[in-house]
């Protein structure tokens, strides 16, 4: 009887990320165990999962700190007692000699390719991390090839090693919102009848600056560059748009005041809302009330928020580089092994885009592309329509699937 133990005690507020994967992972894995498989996740006994019980599968609340030295002999001594046959990693920090076949799920480099954002220690650490990680691992799971390709590339991981299995969202079918959700979700948050919606941290990489900038070209009253979306050549006239806000949500760090201090610098105060953490439940509400969504990072090992917002059939503008290309476009149209070149959109690559891509070094391509969806009406209907269709490709039932294919694959070649 395979028995596999799923370490989730990342699962907390601090890792919400990695409490999400792991809790939806388990939930959509328990109907799809064999009847002699067994799966054990251990949890941290002030953040228990909320899963419904199954006689296959067990929630364990382990003390032992996923961050602590103990773990390193706590952990191994606790999958001897439950006779494990593969333990799973949802972290990089974890113990390095587990003493059972190890599947680990790794999700950017942040942190080594973007070294300006993190300290010289956090760097170090990340990096030894990574390479235990890796030499204790049987099999890497990787949230997107964008991913798996820098994991190949920057850490040298053997290719036949890696796998690709993509996240998906819990969202999916909650593109029409409950009838009284939205106006209720407005109030809570104080929103705007009109918004453009970011949703993400502030971290340099996320590019909130030039967000920003993009943002006072849309609503000046001067007209926006001619790019090659395409625009008229005198250009797009948003004046009807004027009563525009542009809001920025998530949790905000303050070691990264730059995007306020722009704001301030361009004069946006009264265009721009900093509406700080918002509760998972109002997420779909809070999408679907938006004009687009907008997400110009420089990097994403997923790029979830964009998934998010196509899912509740919200217009997307986001980058053409790291994943967001393969997750907010069909194959074949934006999957390309590497990032498509200059501001192009999908449309004009091919039918079906759910999005508009473009450089987020470019400014004018940025303000560009947000010109155009709010002044396209069709074009904006058909973002809307394409949205959910995209994000239907990602499933939770498939991530567990698959990664349950490669649980049996380790397990067959002890």
């Amino acid at each position: 009887m395979p028995h596999y133990v799923l370490d989730g005690r990342t699962a907390t507020p601090h890792f919400p990320g990695i409490g999400r994967y792991v809790t939806n992972l388990a939930r959509a894995m328990t109907p799809l165990l064999a009847h002699d498989e067994r799966l054990t996740v251990l949890h941290h006994p002030q953040h228990p999962l909320a899963l419904p019980a199954s006689p296959q599968v067990e929630f364990l609340p382990v003390a032992a700190s996923p961050f602590g030295l103990a773990q390193q002999w706590q952990i191994p001594r606790l999958l001897r007692l439950l006779a494990a046959d593969l333990y799973h990693s949802a972290y990089v920090v974890m113990p390095y000699f587990p003493g059972a076949p190890t599947v680990l799920t790794v999700y950017d480099l942040i942190p080594i390719l973007f070294p300006q954002q993190s300290s010289g220690r956090a760097r170090l650490m990340a990096r030894w991390a990574n390479r235990l990680a890796l030499r204790s691992a049987r099999a890497v799971l990787a949230i997107s090839d964008a991913t798996r390709r820098d994991y190949i590339r920057h850490l040298g991981v053997r290719p036949d090693k890696i796998v690709t299995i993509p996240l998906a969202t819990e969202l999916g079918g909650q593109g029409a919102v409950v009838s009284g959700q939205s106006s209720v979700v407005s109030q809570r948050y104080s929103l705007p009848e009109r918004y453009v919606l970011y949703l993400g941290s502030n971290k340099p990489h996320k590019n909130l600056v030039r967000l920003i900038e993009a943002w006072r070209i849309v609503t000046s009253s001067f007209q926006l560059p001619v790019s090659s979306f395409q625009l008229p050549a005198s250009g797009l006239d948003l004046n009807l748009n004027l009563n525009l806000s542009l809001v920025i949500a998530g949790a905000w760090d303050a070691r990264y005041p730059e995007a306020r201090h722009r704001v301030a610098e361009l004069g946006l105060a009264d265009k721009v809302i900093f509406l700080g953490p918002v509760a998972e439940a109002d997420l779909p509400a809070l999408y679907a009330g938006a004009e687009m969504f907008v997400f110009p990072s420089l990097y994403e090992g997923f790029g979830l928020p964009a998934l998010e917002a196509m899912a509740c059939g919200t217009p997307v503008v986001c980058s053409n580089t790291s994943s967001l290309p393969e997750v907010t476009s069909p194959p074949g149209l934006c999957g390309e092994e590497t990032s498509p070149p200059g501001p192009l959109s999908c449309e004009e690559r091919g039918s079906g885009a759910a999005a508009l891509l473009v450089d987020p070094l470019d400014v004018d391509a940025l303000a560009a592309a947000i010109g155009r969806v709010l002044s396209d009406e069709g074009l904006a209907a058909q973002m809307r329509a394409r949205g959910p269709a995209q994000a239907a490709r990602f499933s939770w039932t498939r991530t567990a699937q698959e990664t349950l294919a490669v649980y049996r694959q380790v397990t067959a070649g002890r």
